[in-house]
């Protein structure tokens, strides 16, 4: 019997693996007997296992002096890996490598299904099938075509290659042919990586006209890879390209492109950019991203970012549970009108490092931390092109106490030292320094309380009071131009960004924290803060927020329940109740709809370069159709001036065999560099081969 399915197994082409295991076979049939002739016969349901190999056939003769096999069919074999072969009936020859199965049809990975007049095996590694046709998609019995399919006077399946090569064939479209290539060679679905042709794309611009994109995918070793996307166009001839790397310890990726077109006569455009990772000895961790692009209007011409300003960067960090260390090097590229790299910070160095000791003796938890910065421009024009370093450290002790009433108090108290160099002001000196202790106590008392219903509600009262000693250094606002009030920095004792910049003197801080969590429904929470100072700090800016001696009231809260909907808020309102800054972001899933929007209001302040308010929706959303066909739309309009920045919708059919997507993009805004645009794409893949796989699809039932 293991003899009979070996020469099975060898005679149908399975994996070595499976030929030569050492595990037993078994042979299971109504009736096993030995004729005169010697002719081994197994008749009615015949099942023959070994390891993860199967084979059903209504019976097998098999004679052991001519080596003659007849498997009588419906037969079907299973591999165990992916490979289904259906039969009606199969001879095999007396070599045991060749044979001959009529009627058959091959499914390979339960992707892609060949049918055809007869298979043969070759040397237990080649299946050639004769009058071939292949799909991807599912085919039922009731006469009607595959969407599409490829037909083929012959198809080689090589098992080692993991390759499918096609003589003669014909892409059709239900029962239309396409068009006709005399030679095909395409992966079949168990390869991961294969050179060879992947999915063309359609794009259509204003700016570029109609083009056609064809990427082309290169194995070079089973750690790299290159792809080259050819991208021709009545204005534009650019070739894209995607390299891969990877290692033992981290990864690189390269995408750029290079491109002469018509936009920019007679010059050589492009972009690049970089970004890789590894992981080094003793826990470090070595990153960096580059960023480049030819001109500003590069991107938005065709379509490869929406970046207005690029960093390149170099970083080497470790962190621990106790200690962080970090030091990055940075250059940054400006692409907005009206700003000039020159004078601009450009090159940037930065440092720090933190680290936690917890005193026994003591308790609570000692923290010490040093930060180093430097930044560059390379203008050599005095106050414009103004350079600037600086060292800035802090050791401060940090305590929590809670008490048996409930009530938590913590307490830090500790100090800062600061050190800054400035060249190239002549309205400034040069070197800077002070020390700056500072001390907060703070109280809150968390109430809970549960509900009849399963909810509970949690209210907690938080009050702080700070203290920082010292006067501000007369240096530039360098960093800290920008200050954001929220609910993670209303405990700060310092609501600047960056430590060029420190809040002085006593301030008090009042927040008011309600949450509500429903298990059966909907999740709220609320929070109301305001901050008290003793000293009117004039570097905060009017829509800041934090000008003045009070504070304006900050109000956020937050909105989910099960349904999928989910709204967040945030506002600063003063004392006349008027608003400097708004933001509302809600999304809601509901049925085969999927919405999403935000809401952002910005008070004009020429403090933050701001010279008049900014008022903007952005709106997205998709609609599933049905189980194939989907629609999504996306806007983003400018409120303010009353006209639209930008507007796509999209367009999308799936299935087990192929996904099809329709795209239009228009972009209304335009400057000295970049006109208004419209952008058109549409992208057409076959599923079932490796180079076109997708994760998800609809697979369609046989009667619907």
């Amino acid at each position: 019997m293991r003899r009979l399915l070996l020469t099975l197994l060898v005679a149908l082409g399975l994996p070595a693996a499976a030929q030569d295991s050492d595990r037993p076979a078994v042979l299971v049939a109504d009736d096993l007997f030995i004729t005169r002739d010697r002719e081994l016969v197994a008749q009615g349901n015949v099942e023959a296992f070994q390891g993860t190999t199967r084979i059903r056939a209504s019976a097998i003769r098999y004679n052991d002096q001519t080596g003659a096999l007849v498997i009588e069919g419906p037969i079907v074999l299973n591999d165990g890996d992916g490979t289904v072969i259906l039969a009606d009936a199969a001879e095999l020859d007396q070599g045991l490598q060749n044979g001959l199965l009529r009627g058959a049809r091959m499914v390979l990975n339960q992707q892609v299904q060949m049918a055809a007049v007869q298979i043969d095996r070759v040397e237990g590694r080649y299946s050639q099938l004769y009058k071939t046709a292949v799909t991807s998609c599912k085919t039922c019995n009731d006469g009607e075509l595959p969407l599409w399919q490829i037909r083929a006077r012959r198809v080689v399946h090589d098992t080692v290659a993991q390759q499918l090569y096609f003589d003669d064939a014909t892409f059709h479209i239900r029962s239309v042919p396409v068009f006709y290539l005399p030679r095909l060679r395409l992966p079949d679905p168990t390869l991961e990586r294969a050179n060879g042709f992947l999915a063309p794309s359609v794009r259509t611009t204003s700016l570029l006209g109609t083009g056609l994109k064809l990427p082309y995918f290169i194995t070079l070793g089973e750690s790299r890879d290159l792809t080259l996307t050819p991208y021709l166009s009545s204005s534009t001839r650019t070739l894209e390209f995607r390299y891969r790397q990877a290692f033992t310890n981290g990864e690189i990726q390269f995408d750029g492109a290079y491109t002469r077109d018509d936009q920019q006569p007679g010059d050589t455009r492009g972009y690049l950019f970089g970004e890789g990772r590894f992981d080094l000895e003793r826990d470090y961790q070595l990153s960096f991203t580059i960023e480049a692009v030819s001109d500003s209007s590069y991107f938005t011409e065709y379509g490869y970012a929406d970046d207005d300003r690029l960093r390149s960067d170099l970083t080497l960090s470790r962190a621990r549970r106790d200690s962080f260390v970090r030091t990055s090097l940075y250059n940054f590229e400006t692409l907005r009108p009206g700003e000039l790299n020159s004078t601009l910070p450009t090159v940037v160095i930065d440092g720090e490092f933190e680290r936690r000791f917890f005193p026994k003796a003591w308790g609570g938890e000692l923290r010490f931390g040093l930060e180093a910065h430097s930044h560059w421009r390379s203008s050599d024009v005095d106050i414009i092109g103004r350079d600037v370093s600086r060292i800035n450290g802090s050791l401060k002790y940090l305590r929590r106490f809670t008490h048996r009433s409930g009530l938590v108090t913590d307490t830090q108290i500790g100090t800062t030292f600061n050190f800054f160099d400035i060249t190239q002001d002549s309205s400034f000196a040069q070197n800077h320094s002070d020390v700056a202790p500072f001390g907060a106590v703070g109280f809150s008392y968390p109430m809970a309380r549960r509900e009849a219903g399963g909810a509970s509600q949690v209210l907690t009262p938080v009050v702080q009071l700070g203290w920082t000693d010292g006067g501000r250094l007369d240096i530039p606002n360098e960093e800290s131009t920008r200050v954001e009030f929220d609910q993670g920095n209303i405990l700060s004792l310092s609501r600047f960004p960056r430590p060029d910049r420190r809040e002085r003197g006593t301030t008090a801080a009042v927040a008011v924290n309600w949450s509500r969590f429903d298990p059966n429904g909907w999740d709220t929470y609320v929070a109301v803060g305001q901050v008290f100072r003793s000293v009117i700090d004039p570097e905060f800016t009017d829509t800041s927020g934090l000008s003045g001696a009070r504070s304006d009231v900050l109000l956020a809260g937050q909105i989910r329940n099960n349904a999928g909907l989910s709204l967040t808020a945030r506002t600063l309102v003063d004392a006349d109740f008027d608003i400097s800054k708004a933001e509302l972001r809600g999304g809601w899933n509901f049925g085969k709809t999927t919405v999403a929007g935000t809401y952002v209001w910005l008070e004009a302040d020429p403090d933050e370069a701001r010279t008049e308010a900014i008022s903007e929706v952005s709106l997205d959303g998709s609609y599933d159709i049905n189980q194939q066909w989907s629609a999504s739309a996306d806007v983003r309009y400018d409120v303010q001036n009353s006209t639209a920045a930008t507007a796509g919708l999209g367009l999308t059919y799936n299935n087990e065999c192929v996904s099809v997507d329709l795209s239009v993009r228009r972009r209304y805004t335009s400057s000295t560099s970049v006109e208004p645009s419209t952008d058109i794409g549409f992208n057409v893949g076959l599923r079932g081969f490796s180079a076109s796989n997708g994760t998800e699809r609809y697979e369609r039932s046989c009667g619907k």
